[in-house]
């Protein structure tokens, strides 16, 4: 395999790595490094060494690991111990994790692919000797292994074999097309970075109830609404009823035979301005009355007079003349009960009075 194709598999393989570095579980990339025993293939003509690797990877899933490794060991050779036999390489390497969720201690299988580069020494025909045969060629990772999860640091443990597909070897004997080297080994990775944060699934959006509800929009909601059906511009009780709203103007009384407004019933007024101000959907009737002094038709006059004062009033200062009915006129029709009174009932003054009514 030539060597670019190579480097443009590790690079590829790496940015998918990139790519799933928002899951929800440990993806930080960590450096990884090995020592072990490589079994040489005797058709090799070469005496196990030792081997150490060093690399950098990632998990893409809970189960997927992806490796970027270096490798070197440089054995002997039986023919001749003098000679040297340097062998060298690069690979990529995915590990599957059988592990399940909250797992410390698991199995796993490696499988790669990568590049080998061998400088061996050889008994050269003709001399002199020794001569020197270098050359590179593809390489097959198999393995099977065991990972220990303490943290930030991982422990491995793993047994493989690496398929060289050296068909270009020195003369050592009948030409072969690939060795299979053994190789057992014991590692350690350690994550690089701040371990990641939990991510806390958002809990569900509670089912809205009646408490949360208010069909008819006045403010109550559908638990408490004993009156379901309110209409806009009512005014509403804490059940959801409409109530009325009562403007009460006990006070706005007028002096016999008059209808100018006094200083105390101005006073009176003024809030009764304030109260149509704060609910602007509110109507009344501006109703006057007299007491039972006089003759009707009169009388009857005087309470028009009487009326027409304080819907001037409230007019002029601010009540819009379309939430007001009247002023209307009822004379000595509609008396009230002045159970205190000393004098005769056409004297009352609580009869020389100004309503508002609600409609």
């Amino acid at each position: 395999m030539n060597k670019k194709l190579l480097c443009a598999a590790m690079l590829a393989g790496l940015g998918l790595a990139q790519a799933a570095s928002a899951q929800e579980f440990d993806d930080r990339w960590y450096v990884s490094g090995s020592t072990g025993v490589n079994l040489q293939d005797h058709d090799r003509g070469t005496e196990d060494a030792i081997f150490g690797t060093v690399g950098f990877g990632k998990f893409l899933t809970p189960n997927v690991s992806l490796d970027a490794e270096i490798n070197y060991q440089n054995p002997r050779k039986n023919i001749n111990r003098a000679y040297t036999w340097s062998q060298y390489g690069v690979s990529l390497d995915a590990r599957y994790h059988f592990r399940h969720e909250g797992a410390k201690f698991w199995p796993y299988v490696r499988g790669g692919i990568g590049l080998q580069r061998h400088e061996e020494e050889f008994n050269a025909t003709p001399l002199p000797s020794p001569g020197i045969h270098k050359d590179s060629n593809t390489a097959l990772n198999l393995g099977v292994g065991m990972q220990l999860d303490l943290g930030r640091v991982n422990v491995r443990t793993e047994v493989g074999s690496r398929i060289d597909f050296d068909n270009k070897q020195a003369r050592i004997g009948s030409q072969e097309n690939l060795f299979t080297d053994v190789l057992a080994s014991v590692g350690l990775t350690y994550a690089l970075g701040p371990a990641p944060v939990a991510v806390v699934a958002p809990a569900p959006a509670p089912l809205p109830t009646c408490a949360d509800m208010d069909d008819d929009g006045d403010g109550v909601n559908n638990c408490n609404d004993k009156c379901p059906g309110s209409q806009a511009g009512q005014t509403i009780g804490p059940d959801g009823c409409p109530v009325p709203v009562s403007i009460d103007l006990k006070g706005v009384n007028f002096d016999f035979d008059k209808a100018t407004l006094r200083p105390d019933a101005v006073a009176i007024l003024n809030e009764a301005v304030e109260i149509l101000k704060r609910y602007p959907e509110l109507k009344v009737e501006v109703a006057g009355h007299t007491d039972q002094c006089g003759k009707d038709d009169y009388n009857q006059k005087l309470s028009e007079r009487r009326a027409k004062t304080v819907y001037d009033f409230l007019t002029s200062n601010g009540v819009d003349a379309g939430r007001l009915a009247g002023p209307n006129g009822y004379g000595e029709s509609r008396p009230l009960e002045d159970k205190g009174q000393t004098m005769p009932a056409c004297k009352s003054e609580i009869n020389r009075r100004t309503e508002l009514n609600s409609k």
